[in-house]
């Protein structure tokens, strides 16, 4: 997917030139990286604020258009407003095509609905990691990376090591361990419904079957019958 956005070159920095070109409806920002120096820019904030809801505009290589030129540009932060619909500031990274770049990419969960965790047991699928940290060449970064749940048992849980990525991507380690991306678990009501259906039923059976007593008590009025008659 290529996604385009337009910045313009900005003259004026600081808190106060700041604050005055979000109230002309403009977002500062940053381009850095590469060869070339930092690069203050300005971006219309409303086109900027919609970008920023597209799961992509974070995860895919973006093309920057500023001063009629193009350049290759990952969104590497952005700073919000405490309780505003506000972009404070943004921050972008020119890519070199040659170079790996290190991403958070999210994940897809699919076939969650089709495991036999949740056909058969009832279970929830829980998302424990909702990206992944990846590197890979420019060209081969991923939009986002699917796990396919289809195989996922209740009880059991599906990790990193397990999850296929496409071809040229790894996954940046964090220490030793191999973190759980989902696992399936039964609710707990759930679970306490079923015991209670079974304990239901267990005194059913119960209640239904004779005593040991009154399974005798036949037998001693034959014999008490029997001894009449001798």
């Amino acid at each position: 997917m290529n996604i385009e956005f337009t910045a313009f070159p900005r003259t004026s920095e600081g808190r106060g030139a700041s604050r005055r070109m979000r109230r002309a409806g403009k977002a500062p920002g940053i381009v850095y990286g590469g060869t070339a120096q930092p690069t203050p820019i300005e971006l219309d904030h409303n086109a900027l604020f919609h970008a920023l809801r597209n799961e992509a505009f974070h995860s895919s290589i973006l093309t920057m258009k500023l001063d009629g030129a193009a350049t290759k540009v990952l969104l590497r932060d952005v700073q919000m407003h405490p309780f505003r619909n506000e972009i404070l500031h943004v921050d972008f990274q020119r890519v070199d095509e040659n170079r790996k770049i290190h991403m958070k990419v999210p994940l897809h969960f699919v076939n969650g609905e089709v495991s036999p965790a949740v056909k058969l047991s009832g279970a929830i699928v829980s998302h424990v990691t909702p990206e992944l940290d990846i590197s890979c060449l420019p060209k081969d970064l991923p939009e986002f990376i699917e796990v396919d749940l289809s195989q996922l048992e209740v009880g059991h849980s599906i990790h990193v090591s397990a999850v296929k990525l496409p071809p040229g991507v790894s996954v940046v380690p964090h220490g030793r361990t191999d973190p759980v991306v989902a696992a399936a678990i039964v609710p707990r009501a759930h679970t306490e419904t079923e015991e209670a259906a079974a304990g239901a039923e267990g005194a059913a059976a119960a209640a239904a079957a004779p005593t040991e007593a009154e399974a005798k008590a036949p037998e001693k009025k034959e014999e008490k019958k029997d001894d009449k008659k001798k």
